[in-house]
């Protein structure tokens, strides 16, 4: 895995977070700025699916095994859009909230795709 890209996707979800929870304090729905970063941080996420993808491809293997690496892969690519699906269907400010456990969770499973791929 490129260390730098799985650092920037996590302060990225960290930032997201963030900016939900505080859409959320203010009690806010998320809006369609808060959908561009949740853009950004999937694009960000399935360049590292690709990137993940190329590595395993070329030889390379994870420390702890392929198929739990290729898992957390698909789950860090689909998270932050899952929680931004949810949160259309809550138009309060639990949609913001969502999002913001949906960016959370992005950024444990870096910490350990970090760890698996033997960082």
């Amino acid at each position: 895995m490129i260390d730098a890209l799985t650092l920037v996707l996590g302060l990225a979800a960290l930032a997201l977070a963030g900016w939900c929870g505080f859409a959320f304090s203010r009690d806010q729905s998320t809006k369609d700025w808060h959908f561009i970063g949740m853009a950004v941080v999937t694009v960000l996420a399935l360049a590292q699916l690709v990137t993940g993808v190329v590595r395993l491809a070329g030889g390379d293997k994870p420390a702890q095994g392929t198929a739990i690496f290729v898992a957390y892969l698909l789950g860090a690519a689909a998270s932050v859009p899952a929680a931004g699906f949810m949160s259309l269907a809550e138009r309060t400010r639990w949609g913001s909230a969502t999002v913001s456990a949906g960016a959370v969770v992005l950024a444990v499973l870096e910490v350990r795709l970090y760890d698996i791929w033997g960082g």
